[in-house]
Protein backbone atom coordinates (compact mmCIF):
# COMPACT_ATOMS: atom_id res chain seq x y z
CA UNK A 1 0.00 0.00 0.00
CA UNK A 2 1.31 3.43 -0.98
CA UNK A 3 2.14 5.33 2.21
CA UNK A 4 0.44 8.43 0.80
CA UNK A 5 -2.95 6.75 1.07
CA UNK A 6 -5.09 5.91 4.08
CA UNK A 7 -6.91 2.58 4.12
CA UNK A 8 -9.98 2.51 6.35
CA UNK A 9 -13.38 0.98 6.89
CA UNK A 10 -16.43 2.54 5.26
CA UNK A 11 -17.69 4.16 8.47
CA UNK A 12 -14.26 5.64 9.17
CA UNK A 13 -13.97 6.89 5.58
CA UNK A 14 -17.28 8.73 5.82
CA UNK A 15 -16.32 10.21 9.17
CA UNK A 16 -12.98 11.50 7.88
CA UNK A 17 -14.40 12.85 4.62
CA UNK A 18 -17.23 14.68 6.39
CA UNK A 19 -14.85 16.15 8.97
CA UNK A 20 -12.60 17.50 6.22
CA UNK A 21 -15.55 18.94 4.35
CA UNK A 22 -16.70 20.63 7.56
CA UNK A 23 -13.27 22.14 8.04
CA UNK A 24 -12.99 23.39 4.46
CA UNK A 25 -16.62 24.50 3.98
CA UNK A 26 -18.26 25.16 7.36
CA UNK A 27 -21.21 27.05 5.86
CA UNK A 28 -22.00 25.53 2.45
CA UNK A 29 -25.11 26.71 0.63
CA UNK A 30 -26.75 26.62 -2.76
CA UNK A 31 -25.37 28.99 -5.38
CA UNK A 32 -28.81 29.60 -6.83
CA UNK A 33 -30.19 33.04 -6.00
CA UNK A 34 -33.63 33.17 -4.41
CA UNK A 35 -35.63 35.05 -1.79
CA UNK A 36 -38.34 32.53 -0.91
CA UNK A 37 -39.30 28.87 -1.46
CA UNK A 38 -41.27 29.63 -4.63
CA UNK A 39 -38.28 31.34 -6.22
CA UNK A 40 -35.97 28.49 -5.24
CA UNK A 41 -38.36 25.96 -6.73
CA UNK A 42 -38.34 27.89 -10.00
CA UNK A 43 -34.54 28.12 -9.98
CA UNK A 44 -34.06 24.41 -9.26
CA UNK A 45 -36.44 23.41 -12.06
CA UNK A 46 -34.52 25.69 -14.43
CA UNK A 47 -31.15 24.33 -13.28
CA UNK A 48 -31.71 20.84 -14.71
CA UNK A 49 -28.91 20.28 -17.24
CA UNK A 50 -28.01 23.95 -16.94
CA UNK A 51 -25.45 25.82 -14.85
CA UNK A 52 -26.44 27.78 -11.76
CA UNK A 53 -24.63 30.78 -13.24
CA UNK A 54 -26.88 30.78 -16.30
CA UNK A 55 -30.00 30.32 -14.17
CA UNK A 56 -29.00 33.24 -11.97
CA UNK A 57 -28.70 35.39 -15.07
CA UNK A 58 -32.30 34.86 -16.15
CA UNK A 59 -34.22 34.59 -12.88
CA UNK A 60 -34.13 38.24 -11.72
CA UNK A 61 -36.38 39.41 -14.56
CA UNK A 62 -38.49 36.28 -14.33
CA UNK A 63 -39.02 36.81 -10.61
CA UNK A 64 -39.98 40.43 -11.18
CA UNK A 65 -42.51 39.45 -13.84
CA UNK A 66 -43.96 36.60 -11.78
CA UNK A 67 -43.29 37.25 -8.08
CA UNK A 68 -45.94 34.83 -6.80
CA UNK A 69 -47.54 31.53 -7.78
CA UNK A 70 -50.74 33.48 -8.43
CA UNK A 71 -48.99 35.64 -11.02
CA UNK A 72 -47.21 32.76 -12.75
CA UNK A 73 -50.36 30.62 -12.79
CA UNK A 74 -52.00 33.23 -15.03
CA UNK A 75 -49.15 33.12 -17.54
CA UNK A 76 -48.89 30.96 -20.64
CA UNK A 77 -45.78 28.92 -21.49
CA UNK A 78 -44.93 31.21 -24.38
CA UNK A 79 -44.91 34.18 -21.98
CA UNK A 80 -42.44 32.49 -19.64
CA UNK A 81 -40.38 31.22 -22.56
CA UNK A 82 -39.31 34.78 -23.41
CA UNK A 83 -37.59 35.08 -20.02
CA UNK A 84 -35.83 31.71 -20.06
CA UNK A 85 -35.04 31.10 -23.74
CA UNK A 86 -31.27 31.33 -23.14
CA UNK A 87 -31.19 28.27 -20.87
CA UNK A 88 -31.42 24.58 -21.77
CA UNK A 89 -34.79 23.12 -22.86
CA UNK A 90 -36.71 26.39 -22.49
CA UNK A 91 -39.92 25.10 -24.07
CA UNK A 92 -40.27 22.17 -21.69
CA UNK A 93 -39.27 24.24 -18.69
CA UNK A 94 -41.72 27.02 -19.54
CA UNK A 95 -44.52 24.45 -19.62
CA UNK A 96 -43.30 22.94 -16.34
CA UNK A 97 -43.25 26.32 -14.58
CA UNK A 98 -46.78 27.11 -15.72
CA UNK A 99 -48.00 23.73 -14.58
CA UNK A 100 -46.14 23.96 -11.28
CA UNK A 101 -47.60 27.38 -10.43
CA UNK A 102 -51.12 26.27 -11.31
CA UNK A 103 -50.76 23.12 -9.22
CA UNK A 104 -49.59 25.19 -6.26
CA UNK A 105 -52.70 27.34 -6.57
CA UNK A 106 -55.09 24.45 -7.17
CA UNK A 107 -53.84 22.07 -4.49
CA UNK A 108 -51.61 23.88 -1.98
CA UNK A 109 -53.11 27.36 -1.53
CA UNK A 110 -50.14 28.89 -3.34
CA UNK A 111 -47.63 27.48 -0.85
CA UNK A 112 -44.64 25.27 -1.68
CA UNK A 113 -45.34 21.96 0.12
CA UNK A 114 -42.91 20.48 2.61
CA UNK A 115 -43.64 16.79 1.99
CA UNK A 116 -41.77 14.70 -0.57
CA UNK A 117 -44.80 13.15 -2.28
CA UNK A 118 -46.55 16.52 -2.50
CA UNK A 119 -43.51 18.04 -4.16
CA UNK A 120 -43.32 15.14 -6.62
CA UNK A 121 -46.92 15.82 -7.65
CA UNK A 122 -45.88 19.19 -9.09
CA UNK A 123 -45.10 19.40 -12.83
CA UNK A 124 -41.37 19.70 -13.47
CA UNK A 125 -40.43 18.31 -10.05
CA UNK A 126 -38.54 15.03 -9.89
CA UNK A 127 -36.77 13.25 -7.06
CA UNK A 128 -33.69 15.47 -7.15
CA UNK A 129 -35.66 18.72 -7.16
CA UNK A 130 -37.92 17.53 -4.34
CA UNK A 131 -34.93 16.58 -2.22
CA UNK A 132 -33.27 19.96 -2.85
CA UNK A 133 -36.38 21.73 -1.60
CA UNK A 134 -36.64 19.53 1.48
CA UNK A 135 -32.98 19.99 2.40
CA UNK A 136 -32.50 23.68 1.57
CA UNK A 137 -35.86 25.18 2.51
CA UNK A 138 -37.07 22.85 5.24
CA UNK A 139 -33.75 21.55 6.62
CA UNK A 140 -34.86 17.94 6.27
CA UNK A 141 -32.57 14.95 5.89
CA UNK A 142 -32.81 14.61 2.10
CA UNK A 143 -29.97 13.91 -0.33
CA UNK A 144 -30.40 15.35 -3.81
CA UNK A 145 -28.13 13.49 -6.21
CA UNK A 146 -27.08 15.51 -9.25
CA UNK A 147 -24.21 14.76 -11.62
CA UNK A 148 -21.65 16.20 -9.18
CA UNK A 149 -22.86 14.20 -6.17
CA UNK A 150 -23.02 11.04 -8.29
CA UNK A 151 -19.49 11.47 -9.69
CA UNK A 152 -17.75 12.59 -6.50
CA UNK A 153 -19.32 9.89 -4.34
CA UNK A 154 -18.16 7.18 -6.71
CA UNK A 155 -14.69 8.66 -7.16
CA UNK A 156 -13.95 9.06 -3.48
CA UNK A 157 -15.34 5.63 -2.68
CA UNK A 158 -18.32 6.71 -0.59
CA UNK A 159 -20.39 4.57 -2.94
CA UNK A 160 -19.29 1.33 -4.53
CA UNK A 161 -19.59 2.24 -8.21
CA UNK A 162 -23.29 3.02 -7.93
CA UNK A 163 -25.03 2.76 -11.28
CA UNK A 164 -27.94 5.10 -10.62
CA UNK A 165 -28.62 8.32 -8.71
CA UNK A 166 -31.16 6.48 -6.55
CA UNK A 167 -28.59 3.87 -5.54
CA UNK A 168 -26.17 6.67 -4.69
CA UNK A 169 -28.82 8.48 -2.66
CA UNK A 170 -29.65 5.37 -0.64
CA UNK A 171 -26.02 4.58 0.10
CA UNK A 172 -25.22 8.12 1.20
CA UNK A 173 -28.32 8.25 3.38
CA UNK A 174 -27.28 5.05 5.14
CA UNK A 175 -23.88 6.37 6.10
CA UNK A 176 -24.26 10.13 6.64
CA UNK A 177 -25.81 11.29 9.94
CA UNK A 178 -29.28 12.70 9.34
CA UNK A 179 -28.40 16.11 10.75
CA UNK A 180 -25.42 16.37 8.39
CA UNK A 181 -27.18 15.34 5.18
CA UNK A 182 -28.29 18.86 4.10
CA UNK A 183 -24.71 20.14 4.42
CA UNK A 184 -23.24 17.03 2.82
CA UNK A 185 -25.41 17.61 -0.24
CA UNK A 186 -23.78 21.00 -0.77
CA UNK A 187 -20.29 19.74 0.09
CA UNK A 188 -20.42 17.09 -2.60
CA UNK A 189 -21.85 19.47 -5.20
CA UNK A 190 -19.31 22.21 -4.54
CA UNK A 191 -16.42 19.75 -4.42
CA UNK A 192 -17.50 18.37 -7.79
CA UNK A 193 -18.04 21.81 -9.27
CA UNK A 194 -14.70 23.34 -8.30
CA UNK A 195 -12.25 20.59 -7.30
CA UNK A 196 -13.29 17.14 -8.47
CA UNK A 197 -14.42 18.27 -11.91
CA UNK A 198 -15.59 15.82 -14.55
CA UNK A 199 -12.72 16.17 -17.02
CA UNK A 200 -9.79 17.39 -14.96
CA UNK A 201 -10.06 16.75 -11.22
CA UNK A 202 -7.51 18.85 -9.34
CA UNK A 203 -6.09 15.97 -7.31
CA UNK A 204 -2.87 17.87 -6.65
CA UNK A 205 -4.71 20.42 -4.50
CA UNK A 206 -7.45 18.14 -3.14
CA UNK A 207 -7.68 17.76 0.63
CA UNK A 208 -9.29 14.33 0.14
CA UNK A 209 -6.64 12.90 -2.20
CA UNK A 210 -5.12 10.56 0.38
CA UNK A 211 -8.56 9.05 1.00
CA UNK A 212 -9.75 8.94 -2.60
CA UNK A 213 -10.26 5.64 -4.41
CA UNK A 214 -10.01 7.29 -7.84
CA UNK A 215 -6.77 9.11 -7.04
CA UNK A 216 -5.29 5.97 -5.57
CA UNK A 217 -6.07 4.04 -8.76
CA UNK A 218 -4.53 6.79 -10.89
CA UNK A 219 -1.30 6.73 -8.88
CA UNK A 220 -1.24 2.94 -8.95
CA UNK A 221 -1.67 2.90 -12.74
CA UNK A 222 1.09 5.48 -13.18
CA UNK A 223 3.40 3.48 -10.92
CA UNK A 224 2.71 0.34 -12.96
CA UNK A 225 3.52 2.17 -16.19
CA UNK A 226 6.71 3.61 -14.73
CA UNK A 227 7.71 0.19 -13.45
CA UNK A 228 7.08 -1.38 -16.85
CA UNK A 229 9.21 1.28 -18.47
CA UNK A 230 12.08 0.64 -16.10
CA UNK A 231 11.86 -3.11 -16.70
CA UNK A 232 11.89 -2.55 -20.45
CA UNK A 233 14.93 -0.31 -20.13
CA UNK A 234 16.77 -2.98 -18.15
CA UNK A 235 15.87 -5.63 -20.71
CA UNK A 236 17.08 -3.45 -23.59
CA UNK A 237 20.12 -1.57 -22.30
CA UNK A 238 21.77 0.90 -24.65
CA UNK A 239 24.97 -0.35 -26.25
Amino acid sequence: MDSRFIKMKTADLYKEVLERFEHEMPMPETELHYANPFQLLIAVILSAQCTDRRVNMVTPELFRAYPTPQAMAKAEPEDIYEYIKSISYPNNKAKALCGMARALMDHFDGQVPSEFDDLLSLPGVGRKTANVMLAVVYGKSAMAVDTHVFRVSNRIGLTNNSKTPLATERTLMRHIPAETVPKAHHWLILHGRYMCTARRPDCGHCYLADLCKHHKSQVKDKSAIDSSGKQAAKSNPKK
